[in-house]
């Protein structure tokens, strides 16, 4: 039998125990078993052992992780939600395969190569995977758009979508330029570059640099961001591990943004690249750092492919500041679950709400490398000017709101029944950010159908806190489905009070 002769190898070494126990679960167990299965949860076992970022992921998981970092995607080059189990375009992705043929803002795509996709609760992701498809194929589309009775057919040519890593370019006030970066692929550097020259043209001589809620992405596409901002062989970060050397990542003095103030937004959700940028401006006092703790994840992970397309992500090195601080927050092997509810015992622990709550032993003092300001390791970046978590921002009413879609849903519908005159009515966002409100009746319909499903105020009083931010944010929507992100932020970012912080440092 197999499994004799194999349990004559050299018992002593680990992978011919590996080998063997594997041999004979497949040989001997009592039922059938998946062998692929069976070989990933044995590299998932030993993965969750070691820390909390190295991984295995399937070839399907891989693609699906590789796309908003590469850069694009294969498909028809539309932004589009569901309404009434419909698909709506948003906006057309500006010169892609949909706007080329004529697909416009409002449309409802209802058939795809004569199958029906709407009305027939067919998944979000199916939808999606109908659309998507090799560059250069073809795909016939039945499209319905408003005051017309027909269904329209348009033949679309697939093509590479580009996805873009910033999420808002836009002047915030007179000579202060707002740039927000929602991760970091590899199309985030010349995304930036674009952005600085707009926002230059645009008069900007202080920037805004938003990283809130960036998870991270690739370590040079930070490198390369935190160049733009700081002169000649100013360190940026470096990674030492125990197989691997220290690397240093220093900046080449050619970037278009060593001058002027920067002030960069934080908090508990930026994590890993995103820190790289934010410890480098802090260390080297190019700039100053507003809002809460950041996340704490210094790990550097190297990608092993796997010959049928699956992946580890296998932790080798960790990022070190340049002032030495190592952005890693402490975790304990194998207890993943405490790590993963870090943020919310933070948030128990009064550290998202109260700086008083907030303590480092000296053995974690470092200093800035210019100022010699005194800075903290021990996990994440303290900002310089601390920004509480307004915990009441957000009544429950509201939450229940959102999570439920009734909020995405009342702007979808108002916009598609009032966009050709909400064009026409405002010719400038400048106008419309001066001179638009939410219709009361919008938000009354909208208050009215959560209630069919039982959701409402507790009280009158919660349904007076809930609507100052719920108007805010229908108008932000708005915004977004008329223009673009930057305008949603333009709007949005007026009540935010890191963003104010920020405001006020300049």
């Amino acid at each position: 039998m197999a499994i004799d002769a194999v349990a004559q190898m050299d018992m002593d070494q680990p992978l011919r125990k590996l080998e063997i126990a594997e041999l004979a679960i497949k040989s001997l167990y009592v039922d059938e078993v998946d062998e692929g299965k069976l070989v990933e949860d044995g590299i998932r076992g030993m993965l969750e052992k070691l820390d909390p970022h190295s991984s295995y992921s399937t070839p399907k998981e891989v693609k699906a992780l590789n796309e908003p970092l590469s850069g694009s995607f294969e498909g028809i080059g539309v932004q589009f939600n569901m309404i009434d189990d419909t698909l709506l375009v948003i906006q057309p992705v500006v010169g892609g395969p949909s706007e080329k043929v004529g697909i416009v803002a409002g449309d409802r795509i209802v058939s795809v190569n004569d199958t029906a996709i709407a009305g027939v609760k067919m998944a979000k992701e199916e939808i999606m995977r109908r659309l998507r498809g090799p560059k250069g194929t073809k795909v016939m589309l039945g499209v319905v758009r408003r005051g017309i009775g027909d269904v329209l057919t348009f033949k679309v040519t697939r093509d590479k979508i580009p996805v873009n890593t910033i999420d808002a370019t836009y002047m915030i006030r007179p000579e202060i330029g707002y740039i927000r970066i929602g991760s970091f692929g590899a199309t985030t550097h010349s995304e930036f570059v674009e952005s600085l020259k707009k926002l230059k043209e645009k008069g900007m001589k202080h920037l805004m640099l938003d990283l809130q809620s960036n998870g991270g992405g690739y370590l040079q596409a930070a490198v390369d961001i935190a160049n733009e901002l700081l002169p000649k062989n100013d360190l940026i970060v470096y990674t030492t591990g125990r197989r691997v050397p220290r690397m240093e990542y220093k900046a080449k003095g050619n970037g278009m943004m060593q001058e002027g103030k920067v002030v960069i937004l934080v908090d508990e959700y930026t994590a890993s690249a995103a820190e790289i940028v934010t410890g480098a401006v802090q260390d080297q006092d190019r700039g100053t750092v507003v809002g809460r703790r950041t996340f704490g994840k210094g790990l550097v992970q190297r990608p092993i492919d796997l010959p049928d397309g699956s992946m580890i992500r296998l932790t080798i090195a960790h990022y070190y500041t340049p002032s030495g601080r190592c952005i890693q927050k402490p975790y304990e092997k194998g207890k993943s679950e405490d790590y993963a509810m870090d943020v919310y015992n933070r948030l128990k622990k009064g550290e998202l709400t109260n700086a008083d709550s907030i303590h480092f032993a000296d053995s974690l003092k470092c200093y800035t490398l210019r100022e010699h300001r005194t800075v903290y390791g021990g996990g994440g970046i303290m900002p310089d000017h601390f920004v509480p978590l307004d915990t009441l921002a957000y009544t429950n009413f509201h939450r229940q709101l959102s999570a439920r879609s009734y909020i995405i849903n009342a702007n979808l519908k108002y916009v598609d029944a009032h966009r050709k005159e909400l064009k026409k009515k405002y010719s400038s966002f400048d106008d419309f950010r001066n001179n638009f409100t939410m219709p009361q009746y919008v938000i009354d319909d909208m208050v009215a159908e959560a209630e069919k499903q039982g959701i409402k105020p507790k009280d009158d009083e919660e349904l007076r806190k809930t609507l100052p931010r719920l108007t805010l944010q229908l108008k932000a929507l708005v915004a977004r489905d008329l223009w673009d992100m930057s305008e949603y932020f333009a709007v949005f970012n007026e009540e935010s009070e890191i963003v104010k912080k920020g405001l006020e440092v300049f």
